[in-house]
């Protein structure tokens, strides 16, 4: 019987098996798509065993890696400059975007779907709300970038786009001036202070908040995200993680800077839920320096968005007779409510209960209907003129208390 030599056969076995173990370990480190997939923009539930712990995040190089640059105010552009933009967008699968493509077909957007893997634009985890979104598109277009980019919910009307607004990100994204963004370098889409101005989040608080709960991860999370800046006593501007920014302000920061933000994201253990909240209130501390950002509401309404009402006590004076329209219209909702929850017991033959419910003052309906009617059109006068008032170049440098020169536009 022929003996033969097993060992070079056995060699070569090990070395391919080798080859092959190394080159899946390499693909599987290098590919995002293997991050696992939350369910729903921000809303599922990403607990400690859910964060993927192979991404270990890093500390950067401190000496090219700065927080906080110096940021100034935006070159000018020639009078006539065709700004160009584009709306990034977060949104789930469930959430319609038909009214952009409808009332914005010539605006450029980025729409990103949190929640669908398969769809051309999504982000490569869906965690943090739009967080990972937005970050993810200035990491993405860093080195081809709009002069101005504006990022916002997929929502059309929401409470939180201001009501001066009609509450419509329609108005929102076709009255922003472009010009103001690329002066400011950033800008709040919404200009009313509440919720967020001027005393907002204090991060040295450790109990939590049943109203502010991500309050109390702040520090922490502050120390992880900024370790060269102090912890700041108070966090504020107007809420909802919607903003724009010019090109010069997004690329003041360096590229790696941003995936050192969107590594945290990755990494931190802060529930999903409340790691998007957190940087809420860090937005603008990232692109203007600042751990505060309130800037007036008549200035932010006038050469924001048009809307100039003549000054800080002429708009002060306009609020007034807004909000006493709609103490009147809150009024009167709760009286149709208390009448209708009468009626309805008294329809149902429950007589005794009805005698022991609040009644609705008799007659105060119709006092409060005269109050609307009285009320309404001064408002809604009031907001014309405000429009017309903004239409003037000249008028929206003078409402803000900057120099104007003929042939200068907004």
């Amino acid at each position: 019987m022929v003996k033969r030599n097993l060992t070079p056969c056995l060699v070569f076995i090990i070395i391919v098996l080798s080859f092959l173990l190394l080159y899946s370990n390499r693909n599987a480190r290098d590919d995002w798509r293997g991050l696992p997939q939350q369910i729903g923009l921000g809303d599922g539930a990403v607990s400690e065993l859910d964060v993927d712990l192979s991404r270990q995040q890093q500390d950067p190089d401190f000496a090219i890696w700065n927080p906080k640059p110096n940021f100034k105010p935006g070159s000018a552009m020639p009078p006539g400059h065709n700004y160009t933009s584009t709306l990034i967008v977060a949104k789930v699968k469930d959430e319609d975007t038909e009214w952009m493509d409808k009332e914005l077909p010539d605006q450029p957007k980025a729409i990103y779907v949190a929640d669908d893997p398969t769809a051309p634009l999504h982000p490569p985890k869906n965690k943090g709300h739009e967080v990972m979104i937005y970050l993810s598109w200035i990491i993405d277009n860093y080195n081809d970038l709009p002069d101005v980019a504006i990022f916002m919910h997929a929502h059309q009307r929401t409470w939180h786009n201001d009501d001066i607004m009609g509450n419509d990100a329609l108005n929102l994204v076709r009255r922003l001036s472009r010009q103001r963004v690329w002066r400011e370098g950033f800008v709040n889409m919404r200009c009313s202070w509440n919720p967020g101005c001027p005393d907002w989040m204090h991060p040295s608080e450790t109990e939590t908040n049943e109203y502010k709960q991500e309050e109390a991860l702040l520090a922490k999370s502050w120390s992880e995200l900024f370790p060269l800046d102090e912890v700041p006593q108070i966090l504020a501007q107007p809420c909802c993680a919607q903003f724009a920014l010019s090109r010069e302000r997004i690329q003041a920061k360096p590229h790696a800077q941003y995936l050192w933000y969107r590594e945290w994201l990755f990494s931190t253990k802060i529930h999903d839920n409340l790691s998007g909240r957190i940087w809420e209130y860090v937005w603008q501390f990232v692109f203007t320096g600042e751990n505060v950002y309130c800037p007036k509401e008549h200035i932010c309404f006038c050469d924001q968005y048009g809307s100039c009402f003549g000054g800080e006590q002429e708009f002060y004076e306009f609020m007034q007779v807004r909000n006493q329209l709609g103490e009147r219209e809150r009024e009167l909702r709760e009286w149709e409510e208390e009448r209708d929850t009468i009626n309805a017991v008294l329809k149902e033959g429950r007589i005794a209960e009805a005698a022991d419910m609040k009644m609705p003052k008799q007659g105060w309906d119709i006092e409060l209907k005269d109050q609307i009617e009285r009320l309404r059109p001064i408002v809604y006068q009031l907001q014309e003129e405000a429009v017309v008032r903004g239409d003037d170049p000249s008028m929206r440098a003078k409402e803000a208390g900057r120099e104007w020169r003929d042939g200068d536009g907004f």
